[in-house]
């Protein structure tokens, strides 16, 4: 005597079934694939990370520079001893950690002023958005009030939407500023 099975309806035969079991079970690629749906935002996450990092270095890098050399001008060193712009700004990249190129790529604007309700600062950057040349040097004299700003235009490991870029061609402008009065000298 034969046994007959009698089938359910809906529900998948004894074969199939084990099939359908083995298919669910089986997760050989699903890690792979997974961290496919995951690698391009976690890498982006990282880059950013990297990237508002050394942002940051080089910004506090470039204050402290900015901060050590402006001591010459309001101690009257840099005055006595004759500094030109070009000495002025080897002496903020000596102590300036981490910028490439600093010597090209670092703009200068020192003004003198007579007081601090004087004090006006221009634009750094011209109509079209691009970082300007025409900057002044003037270290003043004993009791004038001095306002020294570096620029540096960092250049971005990547350039995405939403990234920090600020100037055309997506790097970005790190400024560092100094405002005091000179001591008589």
């Amino acid at each position: 005597m034969s046994k007959s099975r009698s089938r359910i309806p809906g529900k998948p035969s004894p074969r199939k079934r084990g099939l359908v079991c083995r298919l669910r079970a089986d997760d050989s690629g699903a890690t792979a694939i997974e961290f496919g749906i995951i690698a391009l935002p976690f890498f982006a996450l990282l880059i950013a990370l990297i990237e508002v990092s050394l942002v940051f270095f080089a910004n506090f890098s470039l204050d402290n520079a900015v901060d050590e050399a402006s001591r010459l001008v309001r101690t009257g060193q840099a005055q006595t001893q004759g500094f030109s712009e070009t000495e002025f700004k080897q002496n903020i990249c000596d102590n300036a950690t981490g910028l490439k190129n600093c010597m090209s790529g670092l703009k200068l604007d020192v003004q003198r002023f007579n007081n601090f309700a004087g004090v006006t600062m221009p634009d750094p950057l011209d109509a079209g958005g691009a970082l300007r040349n025409d900057f002044t040097f003037d270290l003043g004299t004993g009791g004038d009030v001095i306002v020294v700003r570096a620029f540096y235009v960092w250049d971005l490991i990547a350039s995405f939407p939403g990234s920090l870029g600020n100037m055309p061609g997506g790097g970005r402008l790190i400024i560092a500023t100094a405002a005091f009065r000179n001591e008589p000298f």
